[in-house]
């Protein structure tokens, strides 16, 4: 399972955002609430993940819900390790 520190570090890598990664939090908001979170860097975000956690995450998959907290993307990272999974 993915943990909220794991997904911050990999959002706070692609973003470059230092010292701010660690006032990432679940409930912190990601897009539009952190200017350099924009459509490429949702692509740059998503290609890490797969990278880091050894998924597939399809285009068709992605949506603004995903994107909304550090929490909702964590739980989407979940969701696609227990599919794996099985």
């Amino acid at each position: 399972m993915a943990s909220v520190e794991e997904v911050r570090q990999v959002v706070g890598d692609v973003l470059q955002l230092g010292e701010r990664t660690a006032s990432l939090g679940r409930e912190t908001p990601l897009i539009g609430n952190i200017p350099e979170f924009d459509s490429m860097a949702v692509v740059s975000v998503v290609t890490s993940l797969e990278d880091q956690f050894g998924v597939v995450i399809e285009d068709d998959e992605i949506s603004a819900e995903t994107f909304e907290t550090v929490g909702s993307l964590v739980d989407f990272v979940n969701s696609k390790l227990q599919t794996q999974a099985w």
